[in-house]
């Protein structure tokens, strides 16, 4: 399988947990978004039409959004399922994976945040207070639903003894906001969390830091 990933993508950070989980090997692609490679006509004609990342091939089948590749990879490499069967557990991990996946992330990526600098010509103190509110506001409904789960799915991942989808968009999202000085000691549960993460063989397989493109800052 080929994977076109950017390390500090957090969208193909979460594609590269799941992969990393279920054991697939993959032929890594760095497309550097910073530099405008996404957009590249023939990697958008033929590899991804959304010209972001990440994209997977296999066979000529690709495939893009993160979302959708990771419940394409539960069909193809059935373990370990990241999305439950059951129908409630399933519901519950779907449900916290898009307050990251459509309310955090789509306001906070890089062509979002590019648009704000280059376009609107908002200060970099401006920008940084864009970045934290819309952080705040989410993790804000991600502690809640953390707390809930707790106490219906006990255990040290975000729905009990096993890493679900919602540990791949959560774990990047942190690390996001991290590394973009967000305080985050107001969220104990997702922290607990992702300190449970990161020191799993997958998770650390994935860190943006141990991909072949990484760029030191």
């Amino acid at each position: 399988m080929d994977l076109y990933s950017f390390f500090n993508s957090s969208t193909s950070y979460r594609v590269r947990i799941a992969l990393a989980l279920k054991g697939v090997d993959t032929e890594y692609h760095g497309v550097n978004i910073r530099t405008g490679e996404h957009c590249v006509p023939e990697y958008v004609a033929e590899t991804n039409p959304s010209a972001c990342v990440p994209a997977i091939v296999e066979k000529g089948f690709s495939l893009g959004q993160s979302l959708a590749i990771i419940d394409w990879l539960d069909s193809a490499y059935p373990e370990p399922r990241l999305i439950p069967m059951d129908p409630v557990r399933r519901a519950r991990v779907l449900e916290f994976s898009q307050v990251i996946a459509s309310d955090i992330h789509p306001v906070n990526n890089l062509r979002v945040l590019k648009y704000l600098q280059d376009a609107l010509k908002v200060t970099p103190e401006q920008k940084q207070a864009w970045y934290q509110h819309w952080v705040d506001e989410g993790m804000n409904s991600v502690e809640r639903l953390l707390l809930r789960s707790a106490k219906e799915y006990a255990g040290p991942w975000t729905f009990g003894d096993s890493p679900s989808l919602a540990d791949c968009c959560l774990i990047p999202q942190i690390a996001n906001a991290l590394r973009m000085n967000c305080n985050l000691s107001k969220y104990p549960e997702a922290m607990r969390v992702y300190e449970h993460a990161t020191s799993h063989p997958a998770f650390v397989k994935a860190e943006p830091s141990n991909q072949p493109d990484y760029i030191s800052p």
